[in-house]
């Protein structure tokens, strides 16, 4: 096993000081990716997050009664927040786009509630945010909660009268003022929404996919060798199989790294992105990412022989993943189909994983999922290269 690593470091070695002797390949390497992300967060700019004021609109379809005195505490406590609207108005406004949605109390809520009939609210939307949804099954809720508490203390109001044997007009909506205040609204400004710097999207998505890219062109190198007899001759000169296609993973592992670490640095001294309160997982996230996309050139280079077929397959799976995978716009954004077939890909799992941390505030345990993914892509990649890999060209 010894001689297998020191073999493999031997190789590594020598292709590293075969790459950094290319200058085309290292300003593809180096130099590409920044003129990627510079071009691209100029033309972005700090993005703005969409925080308009979200405005809820309540209705009811009785008459003067309970709900009334309902949405008349709720409005005049919301700040502007809850507004009130007549129920085939809402409805209108629903169907043609100008309302996103409402919340409505039934004809007969207030004899519902105080005869104890069981009653239900009703959520209309259309087209709604799952945010705007979400506020209006929440405010609907609340209003179901106070509406309990009502219908409970008439219960408790009927059992009493029962068990004293002193019938009395169990009707209590006389005993509620139309003053009276029966639910709060408060809203809570929780912090200030702060614009998301462009580099913090454009810089992990074109870091991944030129890291994937400059290692599928490496299967170019492994074919040009196989297709001169390099790799037969050092396996002549006592050179293992098993120590080849290591080397080969290593160096691609320290190209990766060194690409990694290159613009890591750039994109903290002179873009100031911000890693997060996680950096130790962003830098975790991106070693593994390096390691599998070395495994992904071995790969490549075991399923062709010739240097073309090599070069042509390296860029169409490149260029195939890296949108796929989030390279050229966040995943959160995209329809939740393409979510999902993101997750076929190395790419998807390592932007996610950038996006949590470097976006959303994500800790390192949040993006355990996306470590272990590209584990297991790192590992799957490198057992098909031991499986398929030639040394000869034949």
């Amino acid at each position: 096993m010894g001689l297998i690593v020191r073999q493999a470091m031997l190789i590594a070695a020598k292709d590293t000081k075969i790459f950094f002797k290319d200058r085309f390949a290292v300003g593809f390497a180096f130099l590409f990716p920044f003129l990627f992300v510079i071009g691209f967060s100029l033309a972005l700019g700090d993005v703005e997050p969409d925080d308009e004021q979200l405005i809820l609109t309540l209705t009811t379809n009785e008459l003067p009664g309970l709900s009334q005195q309902m949405i008349q505490s709720i409005e005049e406590s919301s700040g502007g927040l809850i507004s009130s609207m007549e129920y085939n108005a809402a409805k209108a406004a629903v169907e043609d786009g100008s309302l996103s949605g409402f919340v409505a109390f039934p004809r007969d809520f207030t004899d519902d509630v105080f005869t104890g009939r069981p009653t239900s609210l009703e959520v209309v939307v259309q087209d709604a945010t799952p945010q705007t949804q979400a506020a209006l099954e929440g405010l609907a809720r609340a209003i179901a909660s106070r509406t309990a508490e009502i219908r409970t203390a008439v219960r408790a109001i009927g059992q009493l009268s029962e068990a004293s044997g002193d019938l009395v007009d169990l009707d209590l909506r006389p005993l509620i003022q139309p003053s009276e205040v029966l639910l709060y609204f408060e809203a809570e400004l929780v912090g200030e929404v702060k614009a998301v710097k462009a580099t913090n999207l454009t810089l992990p998505g074109y870091l991944t996919m030129f890291v994937f890219f400059a290692a599928a062109l490496s299967a170019e190198a492994i074919a040009r060798e196989r297709q001169t007899h390099t790799l037969e001759r050092l396996m002549s000169n006592g050179a293992r199989r098993e120590s080849i296609i290591l080397g080969k993973f290593l160096g691609t592992s320290y190209r990766g790294l060194m690409q990694l670490a290159a613009l890591w640095i750039v994109g903290l001294l002179a873009f100031r992105i911000d890693l997060g309160v996680a950096p130790a997982a962003v830098i975790l996230i991106s070693v593994l990412m390096a390691l599998a996309s070395a495994g992904f050139g071995i790969m490549l280079a075991s399923f062709v022989s010739e240097v073309r077929a090599a070069a042509s397959l390296g860029v169409l799976a490149s260029l195939t993943m890296a949108p796929l995978g989030g390279s050229w716009w966040p995943l959160f954004i995209t329809p939740e189909w393409m979510q999902t077939l993101a997750k076929i890909t190395p790419h998807g799992w390592a932007n996610t994983g950038f996006n949590k941390l470097m976006i959303f505030g994500a800790e390192f345990s949040d993006v355990t999922n996306e470590m272990i993914a590209l584990a297991v892509f790192g590992v799957a990649f490198v057992i098909i290269a031991l499986w398929r890999f030639r040394l000869s060209a034949k």
